[in-house]
């Protein structure tokens, strides 16, 4: 199902497991491009510095191993319009960066939009809330079909951390999980650490933290699970962004977990 910025990929009716792939896309809606103040060749170096270049590739060929086809909820537009991970409230970290659910800056600090913008609302309300209201309503069907949930948030990250950021100095191993006290049992990630130690190195919550859970269910139904897939991107990708040998062992590491996930109690 195609939804106005997002895309809905039926699963099996049984399956519990949702691929989340919230920032693999670079498309700007040209009345959203026009109120970004970069030129063309600055906005390519931005998007490909954010982008989760491929994640939806992994997810997708991913989830076409399992015997028991996870659903998946794809992101069809480029962080830059909104981002739909972040708060869209003062509880958001990024705000104080200027990278809240509508990005004010740029992934180096400068203004990526106009500091007397206005449209924040308008882009909320077209594009944050509908997305919000449709993944929420798609948890609580895989709730009341399969019983439990298990989402598996899909990204990556860049070898260099960006400048304007609030995790300067952490570690950046091949792989992060990131994990929530409330909503990522100890199985889970259990499951999450064995899945892709073929990877390399696998840290907890560093250099990014936490996982996406509707807000409808944030904090209230542990049969609401999560957790993140951070993987760093020269792991899978070259220095033109285009898929090396090591895009197979990701691919594979992901769909051992996916098929993992379906089976916890």
């Amino acid at each position: 199902m195609l939804g106005y910025n997002f895309e809905i990929v039926e699963g099996s009716p049984d399956s519990r497991v949702l691929l989340h792939v919230p920032h693999s896309a670079t498309f700007i809606p040209p009345d959203v491009r026009a109120d970004i103040l970069l030129t063309d060749s600055q906005l390519k170096s931005e998007l490909d510095s954010m982008t989760d270049t491929k994640t939806e590739e992994i997810a997708r060929l991913a989830a076409g191993r399992s015997e028991i086809k996870p659903w998946l909820f794809i992101n069809k537009y480029s962080r830059l319009v909104i981002d739909p991970e972040r708060f869209p409230d003062d509880r958001e970290i990024m705000n104080k960066v200027g990278m809240g659910a509508v990005y004010r800056k740029s992934s180096t600090g400068g203004d990526l939009r106009s500091p007397d913008f206005t449209g924040e609302k308008e882009l909320l309300d077209n594009y944050f809330h509908p997305y919000a209201k449709a993944i929420t309503d798609l948890v609580s069907q895989r709730l009341n079909n399969a019983g439990k949930v298990v989402i598996l948030d899909i990204h990556s990250y860049r070898p260099e951390q960006h400048e304007n950021a609030v995790n300067h100095g952490q570690k950046r191993p091949a792989m992060c999980i990131g994990t929530d006290s409330f909503h990522t049992s100890t199985q889970l990630k259990e499951l999450g650490i064995k899945s892709f130690a073929p990877i390399g190195d696998v840290f907890e919550n560093e250099p990014y933290a936490g996982t996406y859970v509707p807000l409808k269910y944030y904090g209230v139904d542990t049969f609401v699970q999560a957790m993140m897939m951070e993987t760093r991107a020269d792991t899978f990708v070259d220095e033109n962004l285009e898929f090396h040998a090591g895009s197979k062992t990701v691919i594979d590491c992901l769909a051992s977990l996916i098929v993992g996930a379906q089976l916890l109690k």
